[in-house]
């Protein structure tokens, strides 16, 4: 496509840095801990094995979504817009890896209920399980997108210098929104409130201690994916808002590199939280850290 001349704005190169540095911490520490992960034994566990999947997902999330900031970036140097031929894959890689993270984050919830819930059935408790479900989301999440991606509704927004399903009151935004989001964090919290009310009539029953501890223990992990869910939630919410405001009346000019640049904070934010919450991950990398070489101290003759 011709390149044309933009409407350039002094701070689209300061946003544009700032996209840029996020995305690329946000791969940094995907890589860190996913070698950690895989170094560590004491990490390869079902539970961390989740985790490190969200990490997965996190990295690849942050190659294609870097890609997209480096590309609005020479735009915006050159000033000029515009579209080559991967700008729709580039829009279509962004819906596919934000749904996939979100429901790695619900595929850890389900996994926590089901060891407290239904201890007895094995098959919830096997790693093969949470292979199917992982394998299921992926496919999900690569198909849902066909539906406006095929019919050229993801278009080229020159102003915001990205390929983007526009916010309008469309089904295809709609469609989007639930499937992306809407689905997996209410999901989460829908399992979250049944879990702290089953745990609740455990503290009410006679059950043994140890039980009702690792029953505490499993709810204080959803507890902290609810938590991540909520970083995301509220960071993102000007990505919501500007939506909903599409519904009635024509959103601001910009509010694409906006949305996004909350939504690369709250990226980077939700994987330092993801560190954070990770015991044994966060144990490791301080056993690291404390490490010091063996200093030999050769005496003078």
């Amino acid at each position: 496509m011709n390149s044309s001349t933009i409407d350039f704005q002094p701070w689209f190169i300061p946003l544009d840095i700032l996209a840029i540095i996020c995305i690329t911490l946000v791969i940094i520490l995907a890589v860190l801990s996913l070698l950690i992960i895989i170094l560590d034994k004491t990490c390869h566990t079902k539970s961390i094995i989740l985790i490190a999947h969200s990490f997965l997902i996190a990295f690849i999330a942050g190659c294609c979504i870097l890609n997209l900031h480096i590309f609005t970036f020479e735009n915006d140097l050159k000033q000029i817009y515009y579209q080559d031929s991967l700008c729709i894959f580039r829009g279509y890689t962004t819906y596919v890896s934000c749904a996939l993270f979100n429901y790695s984050f619900l595929i850890q919830a389900i996994s926590r209920y089901m060891i407290v819930v239904y201890p007895n059935l094995l098959f919830w408790q096997s790693i093969k399980c949470y292979i199917l479900l992982i394998c299921l989301t992926w496919i999900f999440s690569f198909v849902f997108p066909f539906a406006f991606i095929f019919t050229g509704e993801v278009i080229y927004n020159s102003d915001n210098q990205i390929c983007q399903l526009p916010f309008q009151l469309s089904f295809s935004i709609i469609y989007l929104v639930h499937c992306a989001y809407m689905i997996p964090v209410l999901m989460i919290m829908f399992i979250y409130f049944k879990l702290v009310r089953y745990v609740k009539e455990m503290s009410k029953r006679v059950t043994s201690a140890n039980t009702l501890v690792r029953a505490q223990r499993e709810l204080k992990m959803v507890q902290q994916t609810v938590i991540i869910v909520m970083i995301l939630v509220i960071l993102c919410f000007p990505y919501a808002l500007f939506i909903l405001i599409s519904f009635f009346t024509t959103p601001p000019k910009y509010h694409f590199r906006i949305a996004y640049i909350f939504a690369d904070v709250a990226i980077v934010c939700v994987m330092i939280a993801l560190f954070y919450f990770t015991k044994p991950l966060k144990a490791s990398m301080m056993k690291r850290i404390k490490q010091r070489p063996n200093v030999v101290i050769i005496p003078l003759v």
